[in-house]
């Protein structure tokens, strides 16, 4: 009897740190959005500082610090992020964890396609942009569900 008390407090235990894992991912992704907002700022701010004081900017050009940071924010950190936060969302007893986690990588997965549209049609840019937006929120959101009381272990929990 001792046995199956302690498991069950193991389990809790468990799930709680899957919770709050869940949490620290989802706030995670939407700090990673803020950040590409400020490295690409970074990155045109220092490129007209270059081009005011005569530099040609085209494709031989090196990218520069805000850039860098922005590609590797972009297409590194924040997809590890949001494919953890889709992972962790299976053990978390999230009320519709499963489901927020999904839409977090779904407008991730929308943001890289707006970005490759731009380089042939750079008015998709805009749209690039405000998608960053909308991921900040989805992600914001899902963290939101985690601060929450626990989902009963149901269908409710993985919808």
């Amino acid at each position: 009897m001792l046995e199956v008390i302690w498991i069950t407090m193991k389990a809790a235990e468990v799930g709680e740190t899957m919770r709050a894992a869940y949490r620290v991912l989802a706030i995670s992704v939407a700090v990673g959005v803020v950040l590409q907002a400020m490295f690409i700022a970074l990155a045109w701010f220092t490129a007209l500082k270059d081009m005011n004081g005569g530099a040609v900017i085209d494709k031989n050009t090196d990218e520069n610090l805000g850039r860098t940071l922005h590609s590797v924010f972009g297409s590194g950190v924040i997809p590890i992020l949001a494919l953890a936060l889709l992972i962790v969302s299976f053990f978390a007893h999230v009320d519709r964890g499963i489901r927020w986690a999904l839409y977090v990588f779904g407008v991730l997965v929308l943001q890289f396609l707006l970005a490759a549209v731009a380089y042939s049609a750079p008015v998709v840019g805009l749209l690039h942009g405000l998608n960053a937006f909308a991921l900040a929120a989805v992600a914001s959101m899902a963290a939101r569900r985690a601060a929450g009381a626990p989902a009963a272990a149901s269908a409710d929990s993985t919808t």
